[in-house]
């Protein structure tokens, strides 16, 4: 009979550590959380300083029931659930729910799952951490208390289904306000002036962009302006006024941590962030590997570190001497950009066995674990390795007034880009070798210009990646909060994505206006970042976990006393319409969907008959064919304006088309924001329509 029971969350966890521990250790499975606050209410009562009520979770009984038995044969009990505040929360119900049992219970952790790792953690086990448990209680009751204040409200006033919480509220206004940057921003024109330029010979031939005049950076904003600097150069000498040449180093990026994980798994791989997560909590439970058995692949994949164990340190130093040269060994120690965040007692994440390369387990792996884990290898071992070195040349060429400038750069030692190279790493885009040869104060001959007009482009929707980089630049979330926050917000339609991109869904603005309007602290990054540093406090020990609720709750409550007075339910009524169902013959009338608005029947559920509903723009007529002009949705939800008389027409834009025309051109019309554009690029007439409205 096993003398020691040890629990862990999952089943592929205790297949992998059952093989490490021998048969003194029975292991078992918790199937994640076992206790929780109940769905149907609150769960937290704020007239007893927020005191939580925990009820085993539906379906758990027969799963507690057996690990009651189990524990009743064993001397000793281990929880080994994952090591962070979630994991510990899990190890202190379990502790709870197994006290009857009067088996005493041990907490061990560990960063990955190895033998060595497993059996070291055992010797060390120790009590339940309570700061975790309750930096974890205060997170869970403070998204509870604001899930189910806002929530409710929003049933009331939009429709069922919707929800609200403290990081995806943020994620939600930050891509709805990155829409009406892009929806109100105009385009300014530029011009780009490049030369082609060669020594007196004809020997040496490259290119120079334009710089500015007497030494300072000058905009060319038209194209009269380039035409009067072509003319005026062509009567001046050229000359290079200055070189300059240096050795450029570019040292290795950091090992994983959580996020750049998430995002440069998006961008290399395609991945979402929930994908990501999922494969790699994979290969750090165990893959089977032929002729080693259930391995434990990288670290921990929730952490906010990116430092390293001297002993993996150690065994890649000794994998790049082998392998590349001992020239390839880093020199200086990586730059760890730890903040001392809770997830930060752990490693970067890395693989547990720097040794086993991604070639020697591609056999074993599946495509997706095999490309993460290959991701995570290389940008391990290219932490420890040395820095890229360039060598870079930099001209500076005068003509009069006016000067242009060339630059190149050569690789003279790959250093840690022999393995590894980031998605969007810039590649070299000249060569410092063209330019040799060119030396100071050396007349140069024109051979040609080349000038281009450009106009600047809007902010860029934010991707997965630029999402997630973004929340944790201003410390909102954590690591574990990341994926689950874009998965709630793409699942209840807040937003939808297309190529990669985010953009708000009608419902979605709907439900940011609100939170905006009656509920600033929730979306305002500053305060939900705050609270986080808060959390971090609980878990050192320096703060009561219950003092944010404290300070949190009745301002909260106010909110949503004064949101229930004032706001009026949103219009989604059933609108009748004259489009006449074609099964029952019934007037269809609007009604608003997950993507929006749409045709539906009035007679459900006897009839369930839909069809699409277009909005039309009122006075707006198609400049191609005379048809109305109706608001129109992609297959992901975003709004366009096509014509009515779609397919034989294929008149479609994105800006929002106004019935007035231009008063200089008389083209159609764009509403910009507070600004009409007309359509026509050459005519380029922008009109303020504050006043009017």
């Amino acid at each position: 009979m096993a003398k020691n029971l040890v629990i862990v969350e999952s089943p592929a966890k205790a297949k992998t550590i059952k093989k490490f521990l021998g048969k003194n250790y029975a292991v078992e499975a918790s199937m994640g959380h076992v206790r929780d606050l109940p769905k149907s209410s609150m769960g937290v009562d704020p007239d007893n300083d927020f005191e939580p009520k925990y009820i085993t979770i539906r379906g758990k009984g027969p799963l507690i029931a057996k690990l009651k038995k189990e524990a009743k044969k064993a001397d000793k009990i281990y929880l080994a659930t994952d090591p962070d505040r979630e994991g510990e929360a899990i190890s202190w119900h379990l502790q709870t729910i197994l006290e009857g049992t009067k088996i005493p219970a041990y907490r061990i952790t560990f960063n990955e799952i190895t033998k060595q790792a497993v059996s070291s953690a055992i010797k060390k086990a120790r009590p339940i951490d309570m700061d975790l448990v309750d930096a974890q209680q205060a997170r869970r009751v403070l998204d509870r208390i604001v899930g189910y204040k806002i929530s409710p409200l929003l049933w009331a006033k939009v429709k069922k289904g919707l929800s609200a919480g403290r990081v995806q509220s943020v994620a939600l206004h930050l891509i709805c306000e990155r829409e009406k940057e892009i929806e109100a921003f105009l385009p300014q024109e530029y011009w780009t002036l490049q030369l082609g330029l060669s020594d007196n010979k004809g020997k040496i031939k490259f290119q120079a962009d334009f710089f500015g005049q007497a030494g300072k950076r000058l905009e060319l904003k038209s194209e009269q302006k380039v035409l009067e600097i072509v003319q005026k150069i062509a009567k001046e000498k050229m000359k290079i006024a200055e070189i300059k040449e240096n050795i450029r180093k570019r040292s290795a990026p950091l090992p994983f941590k959580t996020s750049t994980l998430q995002q440069e798994a998006a961008k290399a791989l395609n991945f979402t962030t929930a994908k990501t997560m999922r494969i790699a909590q994979q290969l750090y439970e165990g893959i089977d590997i032929p002729g080693m058995g259930t391995v434990g692949l990288i670290t921990y994949l929730r952490t906010d570190s990116t430092r390293v164990a001297e002993e993996a340190a150690t065994a890649a130093k000794e994998y790049i001497s082998q392998n590349y040269g001992s020239n390839y060994l880093r020199t200086d120690l990586p730059k760890e950009n730890n903040r001392g965040r809770s997830q930060d007692a752990h490693e970067a994440i890395r693989p547990s066995m720097p040794e086993l390369e991604p070639t020697e387990l591609k056999a074993a792996l599946s495509r997706d674990h095999f490309r993460l884990y290959q991701l995570i290898w290389r940008r391990f071992m290219a932490s420890r390795m040395a820095a890229a070195e360039y060598k870079s040349k930099r001209l500076v060429i005068t003509a009069g007034e006016y000067e242009f400038r060339t630059s190149g750069q050569t690789l003279e030692f790959d250093g840690y880009l022999k393995i590894y190279r980031e998605a969007e790493e810039e590649e070299i885009s000249s060569s410092a070798k063209e330019l040799e040869g060119l030396t100071q104060e050396m007349t140069l001959r024109l051979r040609n210009h080349q000038a281009e007009q450009h106009f600047t482009q809007p902010p860029a929707r934010y991707t997965e990646a630029s999402l997630v980089k973004l929340l944790e630049e201003n410390g909102v979330g954590r690591p574990s909060t990341y994926a689950p926050t874009i998965s709630t917000i793409l699942a209840r339609g807040y937003v939808a994505k297309e190529q990669k991109a985010f953009f708000p869904t009608e419902l979605g603005e709907i439900v940011d206006d609100i939170i905006t309007r009656y509920f600033d602290d929730i979306v305002n990054i500053d305060f939900t970042a705050e609270m986080e540093e808060k959390l971090d406090r609980i878990e050192e020990g320096d703060c009561d976990w219950r003092a944010p609720l404290r300070d949190f709750y009745p301002e909260l409550a106010a909110d949503v006393e004064r949101a229930e007075k004032e706001l009026e339910k949103v219009e989604i009524k059933d609108e009748e319409t004259d489009v006449i169902c074609e099964k029952c013959g019934r007037n269809m009338v609007i009604k608003l969907g997950k993507y929006g608005k749409f045709l539906a029947c009035p007679g459900f559920p006897e009839c369930s008959h839909t069809k699409p509903y277009f909005e039309v723009l009122p006075g707006v007529i198609c400049p191609k064919c005379s048809g109305a002009v109706q608001i129109k949705k992609t297959k992901k939800g975003r709004r366009y304006f096509g014509c009515e008389n779609n397919p034989g027409c294929d008149f479609m834009v994105w800006n929002e088309p106004m019935a007035q025309k231009c008063e200089k051109c008389g083209a159609m019309l764009y509403r910009k924001g507070k600004k009409a554009v007309c359509s026509n690029e050459e005519c380029k007439h922008v009109q303020n329509l504050e006043e009017e409205e």
